[in-house]
C-alpha cells in the first residue's frame, strides 16, 4: 500500500497542534523524507513494546512550533511521535 504523504502530514499536524494546545496554523512543516527504520515500531517503540526486528520503510516528518522541533514517523499502518516529553507515542 502506498503512503498518502499529504494525508499523514495533515494528521500529524493536527495531532501536534492538539498536544501543544495551539492552532494548526502555528505548526510549521520543516521536512518530510523517506527513511528506513530498524524495526516495525519505526525505531520509536513504546515503553515495554516488542516489535519485529526488520527494516521498515516509512516517512520521517519534522515539524516545529514555538521554537521547538518535533519528529513523527509514519508508514501505511501507523504514525508515531518520537521523544515527546521523553516518551514515544503511537497515533
Amino acid at each position: 500500500m502506498k503512503i498518502d504523504q499529504s494525508e499523514i502530514t495533515e494528521k500529524v499536524r493536527r495531532d501536534l497542534a492538539q498536544r501543544l494546545g495551539v492552532s494548526d496554523a502555528d505548526i510549521v512543516e520543516q521536512s518530510i523524507e523517506s527513511d528506513e527504520f530498524p524495526n516495525a515500531a519505526l525505531g520509536a517503540p513504546l515503553e515495554d513494546e516488542m516489535s519485529a526486528q526488520v527494516i521498515t520503510p516509512g516517512l520521517r516528518i519534522r515539524l516545529s512550533a514555538g521554537g521547538r522541533s518535533y519528529e513523527y514517523r509514519a508508514n501505511d499502518r501507523q504514525m508515531r511521535l518520537v521523544n515527546f516529553n521523553g516518551k514515544n507515542f503511537r497515533i
